[in-house]
């Protein structure tokens, strides 16, 4: 059975169910099988009637359903390709003939085709806009900088211990210093709640992801010894350094798609900046009371 479009389902299934079992279903008239592979940039997919179905039409229904993402591709193999080229075709055929009734001269055909030729100018300009503007030169552009700016930096694995007091901290590291257990302690005194129970691990950070005075004690301390106690806005503080590893930027594809993103967001958030500067924008309020004249009239109860 052919695949039908999402808004004629309930039909099907209430025409499956009001007709019972069936045999084989029967070749509907003017169905031919598909007899021409077509070539080219926008091959033909289907023709119906006077009218033609294009590869690019499959592909823009697929995005719109949400099958491939937008710019992507949908091969041929896919089953997802059939039915969209199916659903496009049932389609067209109820806009021909909506079209043969007389329907598009509607009133409501008009308001809805406003309202579709707005959203449809306005994402066109949008697409134009992001075609322009998002080159690989622009996005090699914005790699090159973020690089300048992050470039190769370290970060530190540590544990650390937190209590409220010097005294406290004070009597810590003399236990340390006598061989005491970094983590022991930790599980025993430390008063963080997100290390505490793993011995106090804070996993590996940069300089940049924890606050200055704490970043400032982390990297000055050699690799497998303990710091002086320190203070920071959550209380006092021992730390030891685990280990130290350089991170490298990571390569250009790998972050292609953040780049097209930002660039993207960017290019729409200026457009709509300047076209709202630029144009006379009025707001209005509206009441929130029904008017009298379209109030419902009371019923038998309310008399």
């Amino acid at each position: 059975m052919q695949s039908l479009p999402r808004y004629m389902a309930c039909l099907a299934l209430l025409l499956v169910a009001a007709c019972g079992p069936s045999g084989p279903a029967a070749e509907l008239p003017g169905e031919d099988p598909v007899s021409v592979i077509n070539e080219g940039p926008d091959p033909v997919v289907a023709r119906v009637g006077e009218t033609e179905i294009h590869r690019s039409d499959v592909t823009r229904e697929a995005a719109s359903q949400g099958v491939i993402d937008e710019g992507g591709f949908l091969p041929v193999t896919d089953p997802a390709f059939d039915r969209i080229v199916e659903e496009l075709i049932d389609q067209r055929l109820l806009a021909i003939e909506g079209r043969r009734r007389g329907l598009e001269d509607s009133e409501a055909a008009r308001e809805r085709i406003a309202v579709a030729t707005e959203r449809i100018l306005g994402n066109v300009l949008l697409e134009t806009l992001i075609d322009e503007a998002v080159t690989e030169e622009a996005i090699l552009r914005v790699y090159n900088e973020q690089a300048t700016l992050s470039g190769r930096s370290d970060e530190v694995h540590a544990r650390h211990i937190l209590v409220d007091t010097r005294e406290e901290i004070d009597a810590i590291r003399a236990q340390l210093d006598a061989g005491g257990d970094f983590e022991e302690l930790a599980i025993l005194y430390s008063q963080d709640p997100a290390t505490r129970m793993q011995g106090g691990d804070l996993g590996y950070f940069s300089r940049q992801s924890v606050l200055p005075e704490f970043a400032g004690v982390a990297f000055s301390t050699p690799v497998g010894t303990v710091s002086e106690p320190f203070e920071t806005g959550s209380g006092w503080h021992v730390l030891r350094v685990e280990s130290r590893r350089a991170t490298e930027t990571p390569g250009l594809e790998e972050v292609r798609p953040g780049i097209v993103r930002f660039l993207t967001f960017q290019q729409i958030e200026n457009l709509v900046r300047t076209l709202r500067e630029e144009t006379a924008i009025e707001r209005f309020e509206i009441a929130t009371e029904m008017p009298e004249d379209t109030a419902a009239e009371p019923g038998p109860e309310a008399e």
